[in-house]
């Protein structure tokens, strides 16, 4: 179990210890030319990013997709490139690229042939993929023509996508290709891994980004079933490394509002941003949109977090991201209404771990709104719309609502049966507090669920009660910090109704690992609905950054307020409010 820990500490680390890589920003040549692409088509779509404004916002890359191969050398197996649509080869595309400031990214596939092979009927393309040739393709892409970026499909891999009958295992060839990709001796080519569904934990080890649904293509319901698909994979965003919910589609036949929700949600969950719509031709209010500095702050913020739901009430989510700074008073919130109907949308302050006066920015309009000062956003939102803010409170509560399905389960993948592979997923269920729980752990001590950022700001004890759903005697062990605490004994007397079970725990200054699991290989453990953390002796909500002077000297306190103290004696910030600064820390006593 501590060596659970340790590696979840140390995959932590690589997003604390050092500049994370952000979601990748730029183009990409599929939505719209599929296989109709050439040299001029990419050159041409280079020109206009940096023409429209774009580079200087951000967008940086251009990917080359399917459709630039023209099959392999018989003798030495060296892949070759069209022949008609990049007559010059690649490196003059690459090098233009590169010229302009920007990077160059390509494209293949896992296995034998690609998707546009397969499916459409690019027949020259027989036999390009890397199956067979990863250093070789690898040593071709990055040593000699100098690409950046590669997006590797899988349709070589699964026999129902190729006509060799090929069913591939995902993780090994990926990470045979990741390695293939460090013998060039190139340490900053980022890789995206795209089979279709979130392949697996293993995933984070070799790849930049990986795609978690199908394809995307332009329409409100495409778009609202990736934001559906992703909207409790937070916790596997991580030290640089992202879910992609595939290209954007703005521009291409979506309204105004749907637009708006499609780029603004892919800001906030920190998906990757590759413009998918002819780059020449924009203007208006998509190009605006586009480039909204303030939406590609919140997904190119130095956090580098996706936002997790807070909220779900009838058809619309809310979602929260810390920005900037962890488990400080500034923060973003989504509200997200993806129903056919207007809806009048609220969210409590407390809701989002906030508190006093808020400052609201909002993102869509880049530009304030008035103060909170009620404790409580209202909003109309549209149908298929969306509200972005960027908030920033008086105070920072510390966190005491942890829903299931804002955790990490250790074995959660998409690919395989998860009852035959034994791993957990997310599943709606009402009577939940969040309306969804975690379900199928257990069975497997690795098939657990943990909460990798709790956080404390003084340490201490706590009480925690886990909330559960289970008709039967089944257990689960608490473990804090590596050490197990205690296993309790869980039966909610039927399949749908939720029990709790509390115990007191020690959590340590700062940020903390709660991890539930089973240790029976053969037995599964409870439905976790969620799990509430409330300081020992105290009540109300923890304030992070200010400290419990209740047990200094009377000769170093000071009363400005009879809840209010302060050490110094000298209140320099706010003491109308009771809130004061003492060696650069807000104190207080509720």
């Amino acid at each position: 179990m501590k060596t659970i820990l340790i590696c979840v500490l140390a995959l932590l680390a690589v997003g604390q210890g050092r500049a994370q890589d952000k979601p990748t920003m730029g183009w990409s040549s599929w939505n719209t030319f599929a296989l109709n692409i050439n040299e001029q088509v990419i050159k041409g779509q280079a020109s206009a990013m940096r023409s429209k404004g774009l580079l200087r916002v951000g967008y940086d890359h251009i990917n080359i997709d399917d459709g630039y191969f023209g099959g392999r050398d018989k003798e030495t197996g060296q892949l070759l490139i069209h022949p008609t649509r990049f007559p010059n080869g690649l490196q003059p595309v690459v090098n233009y690229i590169h010229r302009l400031g920007m990077k160059a990214g390509i494209y293949s596939d896992g296995g034998k042939n690609t998707c546009g092979n397969y499916h459409g009927g690019d027949k020259i393309a027989e036999g390009v993929g890397l199956y067979g040739h990863d250093q070789q393709d690898c040593d071709f892409f990055f040593k000699e023509l100098g690409f950046d970026f590669i997006k590797v499909d899988f349709c070589g891999g699964v026999s129902y996508h190729n006509s060799e009958g090929l069913d591939l295992d995902a993780e090994q060839r990926y990470t045979e290709i990741a390695q293939a990709i460090a013998n060039t001796g190139r340490t900053d080519v980022r890789m995206n891994v795209c089979r279709w569904d979130y392949p697996g934990n293993w995933v984070q080890g070799v790849a930049a980004s990986w795609r978690t649904t199908g394809d995307i293509n332009a329409s409100w319901g495409s778009v609202k079933d990736i934001l559906k698909q992703n909207l409790y994979l937070s916790a596997y965003c991580y030290g640089g490394h992202y879910n992609d919910m595939d290209m954007l589609e703005v521009g291409r036949g979506l309204s105004k509002e749907e637009d708006r929700t499609h780029f603004g949600m892919w800001c906030i969950m920190a998906s990757p941003l590759l413009i998918g719509c002819d780059m020449s031709n924009l203007s208006g209010a998509t190009l605006t949109l586009l480039k909204n500095t303030d939406l590609i702050a919140l997904n190119q913020d130095t956090l580098c977090l996706q936002a997790y739901v807070v909220q779900h009430k009838g058809d619309t989510y809310v979602l929260v991201k810390d920005i900037e700074r962890l488990y400080d008073t500034t923060r973003a919130v989504a509200l997200y209404n993806p129903s056919d109907v207007a809806v009048d949308m609220s969210v409590k302050m407390t809701e989002l771990d906030l508190d006093g006066t808020v400052k609201v920015h909002d993102c869509f309009g880049q530009k304030d709104l008035d103060d909170i000062t009620t404790g409580q956003l209202d909003v109309t939102v549209p149908a298929h719309g969306t509200r972005i803010y960027r908030l920033e409170a008086e105070r920072r509560l510390e966190r005491n609502l942890y829903e299931a399905e804002t955790a990490y389960l250790g074995k959660y993948q998409e690919i395989f049966n998860n009852q035959w592979y034994k791993s957990g997923i997310y599943e709606s269920n009402d009577a939940c507090s969040g309306r969804a729980y975690a379900t199928w752990l257990g069975s497997d001590p690795q098939n657990d669920l943990l909460w990798r950022n709790v956080y404390s700001d003084q340490g201490g004890d706590y009480t925690m009660t886990i909330k559960y759903i289970s008709g039967e005697n089944r257990n689960i062990t608490v473990n804090v910090n590596g050490e197990d605490v205690k296993t309790l004994s869980c039966n909610s007397g039927n399949w749908n109704t939720v029990g709790s079970k509390a115990l007191t725990i020690s959590l340590e200054q700062g940020e903390n690992v709660i991890r539930l699991y089973g240790k029976s290989s053969s037995a599964w453990m409870p439905n976790i609905d969620c799990m509430t953390l409330q300081p020992v002796g105290k009540s109300g909500r923890v304030v992070v950054g200010i400290e419990d002077v209740q047990s200094s000297s009377p000769s170093a306190v000071s009363t400005q307020d009879s809840r209010f103290y302060t050490l110094s004696g000298q209140p320099v910030s706010h003491p109308e409010k009771g809130i004061y600064i003492h060696k650069g820390r807000k104190i207080s006593k509720k």
